[in-house]
């Protein structure tokens, strides 16, 4: 005799009339998604607007998987299954709050890169090779008459934590700046920690941070350009070109913010936005000067000896709030800023150390700015950053 389920929910439900006359909705929107989406990523083909293939194809490229990879790339930023990804942060946005993985939302309407956040499974071996390569290219620049300056910008969420609301910050974060800083000192690696500046900011009223944004506004850009030309002054060597660099106009506008972007949602009428952020936005005017010991030769005006003898690499904080227009207004001259969006930990510096402005005129000072949330990420490409890149 067959025995009764014990468990009457897990047996299936019969069928009903209205079950045969809806199943079919199912396949007929997946039907017209797939017919959709090959109409509108053909057309961007055909009209040139889409690239599937990657520059190079060859045996190899396909054997490792680049080909495939860069297909499947192109094919996310086709339009229909871009707008798809649109609408669906949009919703998710309007409905649930959501800002998707890489966004956090603090209180009165305060953003947080996810990055900041995320406690990383190797973070101590990561930061301590990070460290060690860090050191690494301090030897190297060394031996080639070139001396370095590390520039920590601790994170948002450090600085600005009384708005990160409900979102938490790990207590294993709390050193983690100072820490690396250490490390760095105690190899006699020059280094500047920049949490201490910022925090007095905090502390004397300021804001320094963006609200809807990564990176610090001008307030805090302009607190980091002192501290950072304070030391540099410390090294012995004169800057160069001298030169005169001055504000000659402020004004508060509204900015779009790259968390906003980020979340995907920057597409959404402003009413449905997070609130837009008003900031102060300066215009910067830069004018070489001489001394009667060292006029500037006019022959050389576009000489090497005009070029600048400090460079910066680094990340997108020295490419916003106009920070490099700050730290030249401190220093009185030229910077060579040759930091990068994206660069994270060593993108500045592998494109840098490559490229021909530091072979051909390598610079008397470099310094190089690295977030607090790069350091103990999960490593990619930082090994062997300055291998077969020697000045000529």
């Amino acid at each position: 005799m067959k025995k009764k389920s014990q468990h009457p929910e897990s047996e299936p439900r019969p069928v009903n009339h209205l079950d045969r006359l809806t199943s079919p909705l199912a396949g007929i929107c997946f039907a017209l998604f797939l017919v959709g989406g090959i109409a509108t990523t053909s057309y961007a083909v055909i009209s040139q607007n889409l690239n599937l293939f990657p520059k190079e194809i060859s045996w190899s490229t396909f054997l490792n998987g680049d080909v495939s990879s860069g297909i499947s790339k192109s094919l996310a930023n086709a339009p229909f299954p871009d707008n798809a990804a649109k609408f669906e942060r949009g919703f998710s946005w309007i409905v649930a709050r959501d800002l998707g993985p890489r966004v956090r939302e603090g209180k009165n309407d305060w953003l947080f890169l996810n990055d900041e956040l995320v406690i990383h499974p190797n973070r101590l071996s990561n930061s301590d090779l990070r460290a060690k390569e860090i050191i690494d290219v301090e030897h190297q620049l060394a031996s080639q008459g070139i001396e370095l300056l590390v520039v920590l910008v601790p994170d948002k969420s450090r600085i600005e934590h009384e708005f990160l609301g409900s979102q938490h910050r790990a207590t294993v974060f709390t050193t983690r700046v100072a820490d690396f800083e250490k490390k760095l000192s105690l190899n006699k690696i020059n280094v500047i920690n920049l949490t201490d500046g910022l925090n007095q900011a905090k502390q004397d009223g300021g804001t320094p941070f963006l609200r809807t944004d990564t990176h610090w506004n001008e307030q805090g850009a302009e607190v980091a350009a002192k501290a950072v030309a304070q030391k540099v002054q410390l090294f012995k060597f004169t800057p160069s070109p001298a030169q005169i660099t001055r504000i000659t106009s402020e004004a508060n506008e509204t900015r779009p913010g790259d968390l906003v972007k980020l979340a995907g949602i920057d597409w959404l009428p402003k009413s449905l936005q997070p609130m837009p952020e008003a900031a102060k936005i300066s215009t910067f005017k830069s004018m070489p000067m001489s001394s009667g010991k060292t006029p500037i030769a006019a022959n050389d005006l576009f000489g090497d000896n005009n070029l600048p003898n400090i460079a910066l690499i680094g990340t997108s904080f020295s490419r916003t709030s106009q920070f490099i227009p700050y730290l030249e207004m401190q220093l009185n001259t030229q910077i060579g800023n040759f930091a990068l969006d994206g660069g994270d930990f060593s993108g500045a510096a592998r494109a840098y150390f490559n490229s021909p402005a530091f072979k051909s005129t390598p610079p008397k000072l470099l310094i190089w700015e690295i977030p607090e949330r790069v350091i103990e990420m999960d490593r990619t490409n930082d090994m062997k950053i300055l291998q077969g890149s020697a000045p000529t």
